[in-house]
């Protein structure tokens, strides 16, 4: 096992025997999953019904369009890393409250270090928020954002083109940009460039 596959098992093993405010009321923590040598992660909220079962994040309705947007730009699942900003799954599937989001900051980054994206995609309000507190998901969605050295790249979440069908042909809009925009920024980072101005330039 290598060193970074090594210290990966250390996190999911921590992530699973953790305990918080959340732990309680759920089945089980949902570590993220995936390739850990994937140049995109993406993020989502918290655990759902069926991933608290099934104790892996994306498994239910939201990871089957998921999995269908993947496909449509030639990836499958397992090709890139999914986690989520919490662990465990709030009562109700509620909304995790800044307390709780809190207690599994670490978790996440840890994450993103350990795998260190070229890319991260942001499914939804909860996970900008959690990066970019001053934007709103309608606004900025489908247009990279970069902040330091790492780059976002902000989309509606899954679920919510499942609860507004209409939403649909916007996120599988802005899947099909995600290995465009990886091309460029592979192209700035062979040229060294020292600014990175994706926001308005790519898309």
């Amino acid at each position: 096992m290598s060193d970074k596959s090594s210290q990966f098992a250390k996190l999911v093993a921590e992530i699973k025997s953790h305990h918080c405010s959340l732990r309680g009321g759920c089945q089980q923590a949902v570590p993220g999953d995936g390739n850990i040598n994937s140049p995109v992660v993406f993020i989502g909220e918290a655990p759902g019904k069926m991933e608290d079962e099934l104790g892996h994040p994306f498994v239910g309705s939201a990871g089957k369009l998921l999995a269908e947007a993947l496909s449509t730009i030639g990836w499958q699942r397992e090709d890139i890393y999914i986690t989520n900003v919490v662990k465990c799954r709030p009562p109700e599937n509620r909304d995790p409250l800044p307390e709780e989001v809190e207690e599994h900051k670490s978790f996440l980054t840890r994450e993103l270090a350990l795998i260190q994206p070229k890319l991260i995609v942001l499914l939804g309000r909860h996970a900008l928020h959690w990066f970019l507190p001053a934007e709103k998901i309608s606004e900025i969605r489908g247009t990279a954002k970069r902040r330091g050295n790492q780059i976002f790249f902000p989309i509606y979440h899954p679920a919510a083109a499942l609860y507004d069908p209409r939403l649909r042909a916007t996120l599988m809009s802005d899947f099909k940009k995600i290995p465009i925009l990886l091309g460029k920024i592979d192209q700035l980072s062979e040229t060294k460039s020292p600014t990175l101005s994706v926001q308005s330039s790519i898309f």
